[in-house]
């Protein structure tokens, strides 16, 4: 029997999915918190299970290497497909984490009485479908489930086809488990088909689905930004700058630095440019960036004065720093690289921030307060740091709990997208026969009609 065309499955998919859309937005917090415990439980328990259907996706992938000479590369490949025992930990560790959270939905944000005496709140209520087309691990399949599902929402999540296998019995088991707990069916979708064009009909579907969050590398970014019909949520793009004042503790600057780009060099928010008040420069840049270059093996890229100046300093390994190129400054590398420049004062460091944009974290090292005040009012960015690591830019760091992913938008929020994030805010009013004046029936009659009232 032939295979469904691609757009008649994903329409057929994505019309089901409308139907409980009401339904998991009135889902209570008891029964989700239940639902996600039930989940980590049931993820625990099919361990064996998922690993070794991820045994059939590694060999896969590595039957898909064949006769490449390039050894490292399907080592590579295999290594990111490969989940282990201590992932599969993580993944049930993640689900308590969100069960734990606050429910977000019907949270009261404001509430206020007008003059006339009608009393008016905001109220959070979840968004309704979030398409997610993604790159990256089962991890952050399941992690992106359960905060949709916490925060009420309906999640349709296409991910890499090279998860096949791990994705159908992680979902099978985690979405019984949903379902003993009262979660009703199709409260998540995993799409299972491998296609790409999957991915195309997911990210046009503006009639179906209310938003949508890429999660993956810069192509995928891209390609959602540019296709997308609904907005996007989040994409975790956009650059990290970090400026080193001339009053900085550098000891602890360097720390800053190095935790910034190595902790987590592919991390959205790992720094990627460098920007140190040439005042101290000397003093500071020769011992850092000898440092990222032998001991981290980090490829920095230097403006012209800091390649003339590591040119002058006698240090073993200094040579393989490289003059950085214009695409340099607006490149997000997410890998072991770093564009280092010096600036001669905060007003031109703030203005390549400013240039070289969107800033998805600016974080300034300083001892002035006037500057670190200066900065953070300034710089416009998803977050700002004074005197801490770039890599703190997420919603865990805030005590916020998990994120979905970081968003330097202007229209829904910046920085992380969390469980309040994944919810959007609705007024709600109560009144006593309030009316907006002036009332079209006459007051005389009005009064009349109000006298006749037993």
């Amino acid at each position: 029997m032939p295979e469904v065309p691609v757009k008649l499955y994903m329409d057929k998919l994505l019309k089901q999915v409308r139907t409980v859309t009401r339904q998991i937005a009135m889902l209570s917090g008891p029964v989700k918190e239940k639902a996600l415990r039930q989940m980590a439980d049931r993820i625990e328990t099919d361990k064996e299970k998922i690993v070794a259907a991820n045994e059939q996706d590694v060999e896969a992938v590595g039957k898909s290497f064949a006769g490449e000479a390039n050894k490292d590369r399907m080592k590579t490949a295999v290594a990111r497909v490969r989940v282990t025992a201590d992932d599969i930990k993580e993944m049930a560790e993640r689900l308590r984490a969100i069960a734990d959270l606050p429910d977000p939905v019907g949270a009261v944000t404001k509430r206020w009485e007008q003059p006339d005496g009608l009393q008016v709140s905001r109220v959070r209520v979840p968004i309704g479908v979030i398409g997610v087309v993604s790159e990256m691990k089962p991890l952050v399949t399941v992690e992106t489930i359960a905060l949709c599902l916490k925060a009420g929402n309906v999640c349709v999540f296409r991910g890499a086809p090279e998860w096949g296998q791990t994705h159908q019995v992680i979902g099978a088991g985690i979405r019984e488990a949903a379902g003993q707990a009262g979660v009703p069916p199709g409260a998540w979708i995993l799409v299972e088909r491998p296609e790409k064009e999957v991915a195309v009909e997911l990210i046009r579907a503006g009639k179906s689905l209310d938003a949508i969050i890429p999660r993956g590398g810069p192509g995928l970014r891209k390609a959602v930004l540019e296709q997308a019909k609904m907005p996007v949520l989040c994409h975790d793009g956009g650059l990290t700058h970090l400026y080193v004042d001339a009053e900085a503790d550098l000891p602890m600057v360097q720390n800053l630095v190095v935790n910034s780009k190595v902790q987590w060099a592919e991390a959205a928010n790992s720094l990627d440019t460098l920007l140190v008040q040439q005042v101290i420069a000397r003093q500071f840049l020769p011992a850092l960036i000898n440092r990222l270059l032998v001991e981290f093996k980090v490829q920095v890229r230097g403006c012209s004065k800091t390649v003339a100046l590591m040119g002058q300093m006698p240090i073993s390994g200094h040579t393989s720093i490289t003059p950085a190129a214009d695409e340099d400054w607006d490149k997000q590398f997410q890998a072991p690289v770093l564009a280092v420049k010096m600036v001669v004062n905060m007003e031109e460091a703030m203005a390549h921030i400013a240039e070289h944009g969107p800033c998805l974290t600016a974080v300034i090292a300083t001892a002035r307060y006037d500057s670190a005040m200066r900065f953070t009012r300034e710089v416009d960015a998803s977050a700002v740091l004074v005197n801490a690591s770039s890599r703190l830019n997420a919603g865990d760091s805030y005590g916020a709990g998990t994120d979905i992913g970081l968003s330097t938008s202007r229209i829904h929020a910046k920085g992380p997208i969390g469980l309040e994030q994944l919810t959007c805010e609705k007024y709600v009013a109560f009144g006593t026969g309030q009316l907006r004046l002036p009332h079209p029936v006459p007051e005389t009659y009005f009064d009349a009609i109000m006298l006749k009232r037993p």
